[in-house]
């Protein structure tokens, strides 16, 4: 078997220019292309060799897309595996990392940028303001996969930290419900779909009445749901950059 490496690369949340210059250029190079088709932009295979093979993964099982991978691989061929956002959050990788590993071929993780860092930009957000929220918590509602008992929305909510939520807005009335149970009716809200696409949207609201404009504005799917004070206006100045504060780079000039 050839020791050619499979690449699982993050394509970013959509907009062609958020990938990586190695991702990119893995995916020029590469012999074999399997990408998520219902959500990675097509754009991203912009320059692709002309004879590559390109496999949309939205139709295929783990099955066949382990199957393209091996033979690629024994045809000593560059394969990459291409998904969106950043793989390692709800990429489903590890069970693809697993397979490879049982035949021994091996494999590199090429990180991306994530759909709810992307949010937080267009929103020009930052989630770690000092004396607001030093935590953020990526989490989404229970579907066909299941969310462990101690990761149930409510009991998450009552840290009050920052909150990026996925899969979920299509609950987005769950999703309020739950979280009112420990933030207040006033916190801020917003929902951004399709961050950095053409046709991105976005909605913002409290808890109070983040709901109705997000059925208004007729979105249910491939959405980020952002909760907390960090969409707020009230912060304290970082120590970083305070002239009274020193530290390794630079000595307190007051």
């Amino acid at each position: 078997m050839s020791n050619q490496t499979v690449y699982l690369i993050g394509a970013g949340p959509g907009d062609p220019e958020l990938i990586t210059l190695k991702g990119k250029r893995l995916i020029d190079a590469a012999d074999v292309i399997i990408y998520a088709g219902s959500l990675v932009n097509p754009k991203m295979l912009d320059g692709h060799k002309p004879d590559a093979e390109i496999y949309n993964s939205a139709s295929m099982t783990l099955d066949e897309v382990i199957d393209v991978m091996q033979k690629g691989v024994e045809a000593g061929k560059r394969v990459v595996r291409v998904h969106t956002g950043d793989p390692s959050i709800y990429g489903a990788i590890r069970e693809q990392m697993d397979r490879l590993e049982e035949m021994g071929i091996p494999y590199e993780v090429v990180p991306g940028v994530s759909s709810f860092t992307a949010s937080a930009s267009v929103l020009k957000k930052e989630f770690t303001l000092p004396d607001v929220s030093q935590t953020v918590i990526c989490t989404r509602l229970e579907g066909r996969t299941p969310v462990p008992e101690r990761e149930q929305l409510e009991a998450l909510a009552k840290h009050q930290a920052s909150m990026a939520i996925f899969l979920s807005v299509q609950n987005i009335g769950e999703v309020v419900r739950r979280l009112l149970t420990s933030y207040p009716e006033e916190t801020p809200v917003a929902v951004v779909q399709r961050a950095t696409w053409p046709d991105q949207k976005i909605v913002q609201g409290t808890l109070a009445d983040i709901e109705e404009k997000v059925k208004a504005a007729d979105i249910h799917k491939t959405a980020q749901i952002l909760v907390g004070d960090f969409l707020g206006d009230r912060y304290t100045l970082s120590k970083l950059y305070d002239p009274s504060f020193s530290h390794e780079f630079r000595k307190a000039k007051v």
